[in-house]
């Protein structure tokens, strides 16, 4: 099953932030707002956002980078795993036009809070 959803992540240590992007999409799932690095106006967006279900990838992996990028790794964590641990997944298209499983991605940020990549977000989020 393909869908595509606004979806953002940090890459690993050496890379930017990837963006996944559906400009056809709309439903808001913090996606200017993770760009833009506004966190707190991402979680807002993604929490009231009533169009996707609460278990949808997309969702779950915006919200726990919100969380992550400011400093609630656990809440972060629980939300990465769900979305790695879901019984179907998704393809998700990033913003340069590849097409990534969102178990995959959600793995990803697991592996990023697992080695403190999150935490220079959350250092420049205190600045």
């Amino acid at each position: 099953m393909a869908i595509i959803a606004s979806v953002a992540l940090a890459l690993m240590a050496q890379g930017p932030v990837e963006v996944v992007a559906d400009p056809h999409s709309d439903f808001d799932v913090g996606y200017e707002e993770l760009v833009a690095n506004d966190n707190a106006a991402a979680r807002a967006a993604i929490e009231k956002c009533d169009e996707l279900a609460a278990d949808d990838p997309a969702r779950l992996i915006n919200h726990g980078i919100a969380l992550a990028r400011t400093g609630n790794y656990e809440a972060a964590r629980a939300d990465f795993a769900a979305a790695a641990n879901a019984r179907d997944s998704v393809e998700l298209e990033t913003a340069d036009g590849k097409w990534v499983d969102s178990r995959r991605l959600a793995r990803k940020a697991l592996a990023m809070l697992d080695k403190g990549e999150f935490a220079r977000y959350y250092a420049l989020s205190l600045r």
